[in-house]
């Protein structure tokens, strides 16, 4: 029996992995906050379990009124700094620098390793992120809230490719066209990603028809493309592998 690789059911397939053998969370689109761009239960969630102190201090969440300061504030330190910074190194909100990552640890440090447990991964599928329209991105991946990857899928099957996938970032996820899209902005997600069931392609940094994609292949004897995989998904390493917890922790 064919595997079925329409749109729909890689979304599914990717999701279920995720979910199932890397400790994913399945997100809904509803938990995006549009505005700011970011899931605030899930970052909420997080800063309750690892600074509680810091929240008590600054009272950044004691309120709708107070929280939405907050939100701001982290929102305008990803549009600046982008989102890669900031979740490595933090920042700073009234009195207190709030972790927003905590990093893979050394097998020795114990302490680390419980910090790097309270990280919440968290796959959506169909996310709307735009205040202009009701357009979604396939799939969008986040830690403690905040997003880090898009992707857009294709397949052959219907006669589209990672190429239409391509397109449609350029045409229809254009920043400059879209400034209520927050996500697509230049550094708030560490990559853009078009794939389908033979090839992957990563873009850094969305700018409409200039967007540069570029092959995100393992290669086969030395040349371009992806090798035969078991299960006939030729990109199935992509959410086996590259998108487990600690490999993205690198991307």
């Amino acid at each position: 029996m064919a595997t079925d690789t329409s749109e729909k059911e890689l979304e599914r397939i990717i999701c279920d992995y995720l979910c199932q053998h890397h400790g994913y969370e399945q997100a809904e689109s509803d938990d995006f906050d549009r505005r700011h761009a970011i899931d605030t239960s899930r970052l909420r969630r997080f800063l309750e379990r690892t600074q509680p102190e810091k929240l008590e201090q600054t009272g950044c969440l004691r309120s709708e009124g107070e929280q939405q300061k907050f939100l701001e504030r982290l929102s305008k330190e990803l549009g600046k700094r982008g989102a890669t910074d900031v979740m490595r190194n933090g920042f700073r909100y009234l009195t207190e620098r709030f972790d927003l990552y905590y990093p893979t640890p050394s097998e020795l440090n114990e302490t680390a390793k419980r910090l790097y447990q309270k990280n919440i991964f968290s796959v959506t599928r169909q996310l709307h992120y735009s205040l202009a329209n009701n357009n979604s991105i396939d799939l969008c991946l986040a830690v403690n809230g905040v997003p880090v990857l898009t992707v857009e899928l294709k397949n052959h099957l219907t006669g589209q490719t990672t190429r239409d996938a391509i397109v449609q970032y350029m045409r229809d996820r254009n920043p400059q066209d879209d400034k209520t899209a927050l996500l697509l902005q230049p550094g708030r997600a560490a990559a853009h990603l078009a794939v389908d069931d033979e090839q992957v392609t990563m873009c850094p940094e969305l700018r409409g028809k200039a967007s540069q994609f570029l092959p995100f292949n393992k290669g086969v004897r030395g040349g371009a493309g992806n090798p035969v995989h078991p299960n006939g998904l030729r990109t199935a390493y992509l959410w086996e592998d590259i998108l487990s917890k600690a490999s993205l922790s690198d991307i």
